[in-house]
């Protein structure tokens, strides 16, 4: 189950790669725009605004996510859906997928028929965090392999479950697409308050952390939590009354079809 308030507990932070991406499609007057993993919605009704005239769509597989979208005062269309089972009716001009493929087993494959089922033209804009070897999620590995949750969560969590840009550009341009690939690390400057949780600690409830809360009962997941808290103050600790977390994204803007065109 996910958590809209917990994930937008840095929202600012998480805001910012989706704006990064979509500045980099220049699509004008797109007929449909789709947000695959759209969240709690206040990204995609961004999109509305960018494209007024647009039919904009969010979908999302988490119904608290959609609960919290459809609250929104926003032109967009919200329906809960999975975004493996999505597929474009024919007139999807733009469709983006904001860090969400890094949930999908074998997402590469999704991104293949969506390059050939789009029309030809189409925008396709993904961002994947690419943090999978930084400390904190190296420190959440070691702690789900000790004893007492090596058999319920370590099963959880893949060690690379994303690709980065030139393996996503690779992908894309064989598909037949034209593709602009990227990656970025944002340094998020999280505040630290006395008495209170580690910014890393609450950064990572709202999304890695969440499987692990799902598998284990109170106590273990108090004790899960007070173990990984103790190593992330040790990789991250605070300076100037702030934790300096560094955050790796990758970037890939495709349009379908461009490189079939101009090789005819």
């Amino acid at each position: 189950m996910w958590d809209p308030a917990t994930y937008l507990r840095y929202g600012d932070e998480r805001s910012r790669p989706f704006h990064d991406l979509v500045a980099r499609v220049p699509a004008e007057r797109p007929r449909t725009v789709v947000d695959l993993g759209c969240g709690p919605g206040q990204l995609t009704a961004t999109l509305a605004q960018r494209w007024p005239a647009s039919r904009v769509l969010g979908l999302d597989s988490s119904p608290e996510m959609i609960e919290r979208a459809a609250a929104l005062s926003a032109p967009v269309e919200f329906a809960v859906a999975d975004l493996r089972d999505w597929h474009p009716a024919g007139d999807e001009d733009v469709v983006v997928t904001n860090a969400a493929l890094q949930w999908v087993p074998g997402h590469q494959e999704l991104l293949r028929r969506w390059a050939a089922e789009l029309p030809t033209g189409a925008w396709l804009a993904v961002q994947v965090p690419g943090n999978f070897d930084a400390p904190s999620h190296r420190a959440l590995r070691e702690v789900a392999d000790q004893p007492a949750w090596r058999a319920e969560v370590a099963p959880l969590l893949r060690a690379d479950p994303v690709d980065d840009a030139p393996g996503y550009a690779a992908l894309l341009t064989g598909a037949g697409c034209a593709v602009d690939a990227w990656e970025t690390t944002y340094v998020h400057l999280l505040p630290a308050r006395p008495a209170a949780d580690h910014p890393v600690l609450t950064w990572m409830e709202g999304t890695a952390l969440r499987p692990v809360r799902a598998a284990l009962d109170a106590a273990g997941w108090s004790a899960f939590r007070a173990e990984l808290g103790v190593r992330l103050a040790a990789a991250y600790p605070v300076r100037q009354g702030q934790v300096y977390f560094p955050f790796r994204r990758v970037f890939v803007v495709a349009r379908t079809g461009d490189c079939a065109e101009e090789n005819q």
